[in-house]
Parts: C-alpha cells; structure tokens; sequence
C-alpha cells in the first residue's frame, strides 16, 4: 500500500466522471424546471434530455484517462472506444426506442377510447439527439480539464 490512497474517489478518472454525470444531471434538472415550472425529482435518475448524462460520464472518463496515462496508452483506446459505443447507442438505439415508445403510446391511447387497456405508457424519453450527446462530451471534457488542473494543486 506504500501510503497511497486506495479508496474510490481518490482515482481522478472516477472522481472526474462521477461529477460530469451529476453535473449533467443537475442541469437537466435545472433545464426541465426552466421549461416547466415544476419541480421533478425523477429528471435526476432518468435517461434522455439535455445534456446527455451518459456522454459526460464516458468522455470525461477518456478524456481522464488520456491525461493521467497518455493519449497513446491502450487504456485510453479502451476508454474512448467504450464512449463511442455508449454516445453512439444514446443518439441512435436508444433514440430510436423512445419514438416507438411515444408511436405506441398514441396507438394504446387511441385504442383506449374504445377498448379497455392499461393505462400505463411506455418511457419515451429513452436517447438522446446529437446535439444533447454533443454537449454531453463537452461537459464532460471540460469537467475532467478543470478537475485535473485542481488535483495537480
């Protein structure tokens, strides 16, 4: 153990992205009372809107790897392919996922003025536009910038 700290958040990659990830969550948090007025506790731990939480998590989890290793290192190939493969199922799969959802929750609420079905609907906010995933990485990177200038201190 050398004295070296072995708890959790003394990792910089973990610190890093634990925080781009509540951040983002806090401002989709913010972002969705801005637009309607109305306190909601379920924004924290849902997926889809703006930023996407998940590209924030995994770019700044790269992009600390890549500054705590180096940008040749293997780990940091692993890291990024792993963000890529998550921002790109967030904009695309997962999208695609949450506007079937919202198609059949208006063929279930057009069918349940004449027959009776359960009223529970779908989740449809599911993905995320390229946009939402675009500022998510950014967050991300800049989020993990600023912690590793703070841990160098």
């Amino acid at each position: 153990m050398n004295g070296e700290e072995t708890h959790l958040f003394a990792n910089v990659a973990v610190v890093s992205a634990f925080f781009a990830w509540l951040i983002a969550q806090g401002l989709k948090f913010f972002f969705n009372y801005i637009r309607t007025r109305k306190i909601d506790f379920y924004i924290m731990v849902s997926t889809g809107g703006m930023p996407s939480s998940h590209s924030a998590m995994v770019s700044a989890l790269a992009t600390s790897v890549g500054l705590s290793t180096s940008f040749a290192d293997p780990l940091f190939a692993v890291a990024l392919g792993f963000a890529l493969i998550v921002m790109f199922d967030a904009q695309s799969f997962r999208r695609a996922a949450g506007q079937q959802a919202r198609l059949l929750n208006q063929i279930v609420e057009e069918l349940f003025k004449s027959h009776h079905f359960s009223e529970k609907k779908l989740a449809e906010l599911l993905g995320h536009t390229r946009y939402e995933v675009f500022f998510g990485m950014l967050l991300g990177i800049l989020v993990t910038l600023w912690i590793h200038a703070r841990w160098a201190v």
